[in-house]
């Protein structure tokens, strides 16, 4: 069987992946109906239609999603065996992370990497869930642990859940504390049913449920979650840090959303923390694991999780 127009298929692939032929038509610098018309050409050569055009809207046939599914891996081994022959060094991946592990932690940290590595560009894409792994979606992922064959990862970081406040917030509850004869010392823990006195900020996001995070922290810590505490109730862990900025109540978190340094608002409250089980891993494909550019990201993410105190020295060991 003959090949299909090959000028027409990263034309296909750019449309699908930007659900666009004018996106598309901007990102491979042609007019939009030379788009239209390789993708014509496209679809007379294989006899099936690919995309579903209703007005504005631009959706992938199952055939179509069958075939991009099929032909996407292949023209990225292409872009990429064509950048390693020309030799070069610029290089340009696609990550997939969490929206609050981007805003709070890898964001702040971009520059020391455009700093020292200024040949290396990331696109960051985020994501609200466990990402699809596929080189059709990012070159890399952080994301929780992967069960997918054919990937490797490097663990980030092992999450704890802790309680915060504003420092406004905080003093309230030291002033209500030495009412009650028992000012809170340097080193000591406050004691969890305590908090219960406070207005509660819930993330759904975090472990799945309204005050689903409040509960499983406040068993952990040896009590339950007390009827008639106000538990007020946001979709994302960012939209309840800041709640807790403004003095809302008292909110869990964990370390990669909480600067000490650079948030000298919020407070880290005395008390114990809970590991949730969820482990942050920077994951790539196993077959990429030797292209320089993963190798440079995957090594440059573990040696600032080690320096942000996200991961143990002893465990840093990028292969």
């Amino acid at each position: 069987m003959s090949l299909p127009p090959l000028r027409s298929l990263p034309v296909f692939e750019a449309v699908a992946r930007l659900n666009s032929f004018s996106r598309a038509a901007a990102e491979l610098h042609v007019s939009q109906s030379a788009i239209s018309h390789q993708i014509r050409q496209l679809e007379d050569h294989l006899g099936e239609r690919l995309f579903l055009r209703a007005g504005r809207s631009l959706t992938l046939t199952d055939q179509g999603r069958e075939y991009l599914e099929a032909i996407a891996p292949a023209l990225q081994q292409i872009r990429r065996a064509t950048v390693a022959l020309q030799g070069r060094g610029d290089t340009v991946l696609r990550v997939a992370l969490f929206s609050s592990f981007a805003v709070r932690w890898l964001i702040p940290r971009l520059p020391d990497l455009q700093r020292n590595h200024p040949g290396l560009e990331l696109r960051l894409e985020m994501t609200e869930g466990q990402p699809t792994f596929s080189d059709r979606v990012a070159d890399g992922f952080v994301a929780l642990r992967p069960t997918e064959r054919g990937f490797s990862s490097e663990l980030l970081y092992a999450e704890t859940l802790f309680p915060i406040c504003s420092r406004q917030f905080w003093n309230r509850i030291q002033e209500d504390l030495d009412k009650e004869g028992g000012a809170v010392q340097t080193g000591s823990e406050l004691a969890a049913d305590w908090l219960q006195r406070y207005p509660l900020l819930s993330a759904t996001s975090i472990l799945g449920g309204p005050g689903e995070d409040w509960r499983q922290w406040l068993q952990a810590a040896g009590t339950g979650l007390q009827s008639g505490v106000r538990v007020q109730h946001f979709s994302h862990m960012l939209l309840a840090l800041e709640a807790s900025r403004h003095h809302q109540g008292i909110a869990l978190t964990n370390d990669y959303m909480l600067d000490p340094g650079g948030d000298p608002e919020l407070v880290r409250l005395p008390c114990r923390g809970m590991q949730t089980g969820d482990e942050f891993h920077f994951v790539y494909k196993t077959s990429r694991r030797n292209e320089p550019g993963i190798r440079l990201l995957r090594d440059w993410l573990v040696r600032e999780a080690v320096a942000s105190g996200l991961r143990a020295a002893a465990d840093a060991s990028p292969g």
